[in-house]
């Protein structure tokens, strides 16, 4: 439906009003941007963007992703007038308990696609979405033909993962992705002129974006764009839009109050947003309202979703019914269910690096989940993902028929992309480096634990022994930072994130069933470099799943010893030394304290009693182990950043061997 231009400027001039009046009501946030962008976010919902407004699950429905979060005002405007919040909602916009946060936090019921977190993250999850809904496409048809909609701004564009994304979505050749770039020439403290001249059209062109500019504020401009853009092929589309921050708005003596970065992030306040709601023609006494006209638009517009919606489903109906086995298959990825997996028949090579079990688990995984991408950040022969990708090929421009992404050297970006994969649906995400590197995907860690997205971050070269390298590559302080997320809670009161480092290869198929297993969170899997001997004959390795867990004891122990990863088969070589001297002994394996403290009190007494004599032994921070020490224990672990030698003469130099243990144990009692 192709609506009146006046009365399309009308309804965009309602989001502006309702974007004010929150901002004002809250006594906080950005109005400027949010109404500059008023037109497009207006034509794309009352005119593009297909989605049934009676299941916002639809698996074929396009998706928008907000980049700029401080522009929530503008979609929770809009979206209020697709039926999706009520004027109480945009009352209490920034206010405790509210389900409009400052910045859109993932709510697919209520048509928020994305928690928007840092600038520049928003928009790569929509590139992921891109990939995945690629990906589906290749393997179901035309049943999950959508658009993938993305909305970029100065700041996402300036964020260094905007090259990554960008890069990446034109190698790819995402004719799925439409962005539209609001270039106001404005930011919060200045002017774009003064931190950058690039040529935004060009670079992204080099890339292999098709780009046109625009007035973003021209409906006739922004339609006419949206439409040609659906019509590219073999490339993704930026509009950039050239748009004004804070259209329509006054200043208190009357005169104007655009293209100012006043209006950024604050409220307009007293005559400035009276003179404002005036210029709009809105209602001082009642700012908060749809008007009749625009309530048409939205009402007309939901008239046509039902008849494209009606032809969709009967599509999928029909093609269903001749393909039962993949409407099957459909409907268990969207469940997010996995396929029988005989997880004990998988066979491991003993004594072997837990990133070489790990790459035997994804060559099985490989085979048997055919909804799962993979993704290395250059690395994939090294941190061992080519265990999947053995299984199956790269993923390419024109063919989405393998399951590797080969993201290049971009270490958030590929996190970002994995996100967006889960936040699409129907597809599984793992992706890889060294652990040192998961310094570049901080951001993306604590975003997917905040979402609550189930990633499988799959971090290799675990410790100092990555030896010759150096302490540019030996993660000392990584893990500590990770397992910060064990203890962090999410909004349902959970660990925010399951962090697992197992103990030998054997235990890196529990740790890769545990993290396959867990669709409410990330997981982080932490594997070894090196070969690492395999815990004794007869170790129960089921018992991984409860985070900690007795590989041997003597009766009535002096000491209780714990480790995870390759430390553990260092204090089993102590251990030999110990009881020549008749010491008691207890070693616990623990992958993942998160779990642990999930358990029972019962359980975890059983296993570290409190007030029990406890040494520790890590390759990270001793922080890391000090709450399950206790009191009475003593942990050793690393105090440098790591020194570049040969990881044996590194065990020998900083005290990770038997004969150590031996020392510190004996010192202890």
């Amino acid at each position: 439906m192709k609506n009146d231009k006046a009365l399309m400027n009308r309804a965009a001039d309602n989001i502006r009003i309702l974007t004010a009046a929150m901002v004002e009501k809250a006594k906080s946030g950005h109005p400027g941007g949010a109404m500059g962008g008023a037109d497009f976010i207006n034509v794309l919902y009352s005119e593009f963007l297909v989605y049934d407004p009676e299941n916002p699950l639809w698996e074929g429905r396009d998706r928008f992703f907000l980049d700029p979060g401080h522009m929530s005002p503008m979609l929770y405007s809009v979206l209020s007038m697709a039926g999706k919040y009520t004027m109480e909602d945009l009352k209490q916009f920034r206010q405790w308990g509210s389900i409009t946060p400052g910045h859109p936090e993932v709510d697919f019921m209520h048509g928020i696609e994305n928690t928007s977190g840092p600038l520049g993250q928003g928009h790569t999850y929509a590139v992921g979405a891109a990939i995945a809904a690629k990906f589906l496409k290749a393997r179901l048809g035309d049943v999950m033909n959508q658009t993938i909609y993305a909305y970029i701004s100065d700041g996402g564009i300036q964020e260094e993962i905007s090259q990554g994304a960008g890069r990446i979505a034109g190698h790819l050749g995402l004719d799925n992705l439409i962005m539209f770039y609001d270039s106001n020439d404005i930011q919060l403290s200045t002017e774009c002129g003064d931190v950058t001249t690039e040529n935004v059209a060009q670079k992204y062109e080099a890339w292999g974006w098709k780009v046109y500019t625009i007035d973003g504020n021209d409906v006739d401009q922004i339609r006419e764009a949206l439409t040609a853009a659906k019509a590219v092929s073999g490339q993704p589309v930026l509009i950039i839009g050239k748009t004004v921050m804070g259209k329509g708005c006054l200043r208190a003596d009357g005169s104007s109050y655009e293209h100012d970065c006043g209006t950024h992030g604050a409220p307009l306040g007293g005559d400035a947003y009276i003179n404002t709601i005036k210029n709009l023609n809105g209602d001082l006494e009642n700012p908060f309202q749809i008007f009749p006209e625009v309530a048409e638009i939205y009402a007309k517009r939901r008239e046509e979703l039902k008849a494209i919606i009606a032809e969709r489903y009967a599509a999928k109906a029909e093609w269903a019914k001749a393909n039962p086995e993949l409407a099957a298959k459909m409907d268990m990825w969207f469940a997010g269910k996995l396929p029988e997996i005989n997880w004990d028949a998988i066979q491991q090579k003993a004594n072997a690096a837990t990133r070489v079990g790990s790459a035997t688990v994804l060559g099985v995984l490989g085979e048997k989940v055919e909804n799962m991408i993979v993704s290395s950040a250059d690395l994939c022969n090294s941190d061992r993902t080519d265990g999947f990708l053995a299984k199956t090929h790269i993923l390419k421009k024109g063919d989405f028929s393998g399951a590797f992404l080969q993201a290049g050297v971009s270490e958030l970006t590929m996190a970002c992309c994995c996100i967006g994969i889960a936040l699409h649906g129907g597809v599984i995400a793992a992706c890889g480096t060294f652990f040192v590197f998961s310094d570049y995907m901080k951001p993306a860690l604590r975003m997917a634990a905040l979402m609550e997205l189930p990633v499988k971050f799959i971090w290799t070269h675990d410790a100092f022994r990555v030896g010759e390298d150096g302490p540019t590559h030996e993660p000392v302080e990584q893990e500590a930072q990770v397992r910060l997320l064990e203890k962090l809670k999410n909004h349902k009161g959970k660990n925010s994130m399951l962090v697992l480092r197992p103990a030998d290869v054997e235990e890196a198929t529990q740790a890769w069933k545990l993290a396959m297993e867990n669709t409410s969170t990330p997981t982080g899997l932490i594997f070894s470099r090196q070969n690492v001997n395999n815990l004794p004959a007869g170790t129960d390795y089921k018992q991984a799943a409860k985070g900690a867990y007795i590989v041997e004891s003597d009766e009535n122990p002096d000491v209780i010893m714990i480790a995870s990863g390759s430390e553990v088969s260092t204090l089993i070589a102590g251990a030999e030394l110990l009881r020549k001297d008749g010491v008691k002994l207890r070693i616990v394996s623990v992958p993942s304290e998160g779990l642990f403290r999930s358990q029972s009190k019962e359980y975890q007494e059983s296993i570290i009693p409190t007030g029990a004599k406890v040494f520790g032994l890590t390759a990270g921070l001793p922080f890391s182990m000090e709450n399950l020490v206790g009191a009475n224990g003593k942990v050793w672990g690393m105090e440098s950043f790591g020194y570049s030698a040969p990881y044996k003469v590194l065990d020998e130099k900083l005290g990770f061997t038997a004969e150590n243990v031996y020392k510190q144990v004996k010192a202890m009692l």
